[in-house]
């Protein structure tokens, strides 16, 4: 099944764009990852929802943030609060925080 996630980078800041399955953390991936620069912001403004593999994507993709001395994460589409409770992920998507594992 063909994805309609897409991104895009803006000054600090990656976009995303559409619904972040299983498809389209497949397709996204290895182009984002030859363009991931220093960035400070993740947009999930138009992101309509996110399943359990969106979510591994999100969290490696705020990771990379916080390494680069960001974090902020804008938007909360369908599902990813519901995911990020169930894998106890901090709100900044920290699969290692301390708050997480509580």
């Amino acid at each position: 099944m063909a994805s309609n996630a897409s991104f895009r980078i803006a000054g600090d800041t990656l976009h995303l764009a559409g619904v972040l399955d299983r498809a389209a953390v497949t397709a996204l991936w290895p182009q984002l990852a030859r363009e991931l620069g220093p960035l400070r912001q993740l947009d999930l403004q138009t992101v309509e929802r996110v399943d359990s593999a969106g979510l591994a994507f999100l969290g490696e993709l705020a990771a990379h943030l916080r390494a680069q001395g960001g974090g902020q994460i804008i938007g909360s589409p369908a599902g990813l609060a519901e995911l990020g409770a169930a894998y106890r992920l901090s709100p900044t998507l920290d699969f290692n925080a301390s708050s997480a594992g509580s």
